[in-house]
């Protein structure tokens, strides 16, 4: 009988194995996932003071390889809030820790993506990486490190502390990495555009190993409002949540549980509740039994009467920004855009955008250029799969007098405090019906404004020709008319033809 073996591995060694789930699929997907995990920690870093984020991206062959090994060299450098240097080893070298678990609205999710770039640099190159950061005080700080995979530990090669004499903050990160850049290319440019559409107020620079160089420059710095931290919804809570604010908690009665812990609950509510759920106001939360914690649970899911979450948490781009962006970078003749009203799903409260273009710099390619968008992160790969590109190809656009065929743009941008990615990856959204409602409401309130702008431009066009046909014939028929009534001067026609365009106006 053959003897199993069991083990224990850590999350380092987890996603070493299986770095195909945060995207590092092949060479080329893994250098653009290395791109995009760290650009977009460096717009969370710079939005965090609200300041307008400065980015710079240079992917340089590395020192020590050819082109034909396909090592290359990442740096990415930025304005943001810096990274205190106690924080520094752990925040780039040790898998699944980070500061981005709170509830609010924020890019990252799993505190992966920028340690799954390094660890994917390690294991293809087995050189350390290189980190410094300054939050702007007197010091800066510069650690190479590697990941200690097993043990899912940052290991610390080097530390340097440096005078910060120009009183400079933010971060710089630099690895190595094995990649296929010029496979990867249309879609790191690609992303880059799409960064700049949806981060209008963000300076974004690239440079590739050929030394080409790519700037996306910011067209205002109006940015929109942080997002605050919030308190989990009723709705959206399990037994494990509430098992662990049961633990910390310091309140001693339910009644002050539930206001104190819960998102939108007041005194009012709180009673209400626990009038429904047959609890007393004054039982000390620490002694609920575990039957008693499942039931609570269950009564929350039932209770009607709690309210919406509110957008606080969120931090939605607005109409204005996301019409500067697609003007910016789509240069239409059209745009339209919409905002939804604050929406939830299973307690996550949620934002869409929608915008739509038409015509100017558009190219026609048969089908919808669809531009999809998550707490302002570019989704590029798996669009078929997506809720959105679910949504537009479901519609009936003939109704709004839109075919395929003509040059038009979609953007569709979610903002929520839980994005439902299908994948750790975060390359498409799922079909959640609430989230499919919004989408489709928000397109159809734009499409209507394209229908007016094509019925509009139908009838110029109309009147147009019109006008062209008077301007044709109206002289002869002036002439032969002077002619059969015997007169030597024709008409003047000018005002006829004036008041024709007034009319078709």
């Amino acid at each position: 009988m053959a003897k199993t073996t069991f083990e224990e591995i850590s999350a380092a060694d987890f996603f070493y194995r299986n770095r195909d789930l945060a995207g590092f699929t092949n060479p080329s997907r893994a250098i653009f996932a290395a791109v995009r995990e760290l650009v977009e920690n460096s717009l969370d870093a710079a939005e965090s003071l609200k300041i307008p984020p400065d980015v710079y991206v240079r992917l340089s062959y590395a020192d020590d390889a050819g082109e034909e090994r396909n090592v290359y060299r990442l740096r990415v450098e930025d304005n943001g809030i810096g990274v205190p240097p106690r924080h520094i080893p752990s925040a780039f070298g040790q898998v699944l820790y980070g500061s981005k678990y709170n509830p609010k609205q924020q890019r990252g999710t799993f505190g992966l993506g920028g340690k799954m770039a390094i660890l994917y640099g390690q294991i293809t190159t087995h050189q350390p990486a290189r980190v410094i950061s300054s939050t702007g005080k007197s010091k800066i700080y510069m650690y190479k490190l590697m990941i200690d995979i097993q043990r899912n530990r940052p290991l610390i090669l080097d530390r340097r502390v440096l005078i910060n004499k120009e009183q400079w903050r933010g971060t710089i990160v630099e690895f190595s990495l094995e990649g296929d850049y010029f496979r990867a290319m249309p879609k790191i440019l690609e992303y880059f555009k799409q960064t700049a559409m949806v981060n209008p107020y963000a300076n974004l620079t690239f440079v590739d190993p050929k030394g080409r160089l790519y700037k996306f420059t910011r067209i205002t710095e109006k940015m929109p409002d942080a997002p605050k931290e919030t308190l989990p919804h009723p709705y959206g809570v399990d037994v494990e949540l509430l098992q662990r604010l049961i633990h910390v908690t310091s309140y001693r009665s339910m009644l002050e549980f539930l206001q104190k812990h819960f998102h939108r609950i007041g005194e009012i509510t709180a009673k209400k509740f626990l009038e429904f759920s047959i609890i007393s106001p004054s039982k000390n939360p620490k002694k609920l039994s575990h039957r008693e914690v499942v039931r609570l649970m269950r009564m929350m899911k039932k209770f009607k009467g709690f309210l919406p979450p509110n957008a606080s948490c969120l931090s939605p781009l607005g109409e204005e920004l996301l019409k500067a962006g697609v003007l910016k970078e789509l240069q239409p003749e059209f745009v339209a855009v919409h905002q939804r009203k604050p929406s939830a799903y299973a307690g996550h409260p949620f934002i869409v955008e929608v915008a739509i273009a038409y015509g100017g710099e558009i190219p026609k390619k048969g089908s919808f250029l669809i531009h999809r968008f998550a707490n302002r992160i570019p989704l590029l790969y798996d669009e078929a799969s997506d809720v959105s590109t679910i949504v537009i190809n479901s519609m009936n656009w003939r109704r709004y007098k839109v075919t395929p065929d003509m040059p038009i743009a979609i953007a569709v941008h979610i903002c929520s405090t839980k994005i439902p990615y299908k994948t750790v990856g975060k390359e498409f959204i799922a079909d959640r019906p609430e989230i499919r409602r919004e989408i489709a409401n928000a397109l159809r309130g734009v499409a209507r404004r394209l229908q007016r702008f094509l019925t509009r431009r139908e009838h110029a066009s109309r009147e147009l020709k019109r006008l062209d046909i008077f301007s044709q014939y109206l002289p002869k028929i002036a002439k032969f008319s002077t002619q059969l009534a015997g007169k030597e001067k024709n008409p003047d026609i000018e005002k006829l033809l004036r008041s024709v365009k007034r009319f078709g106006t």
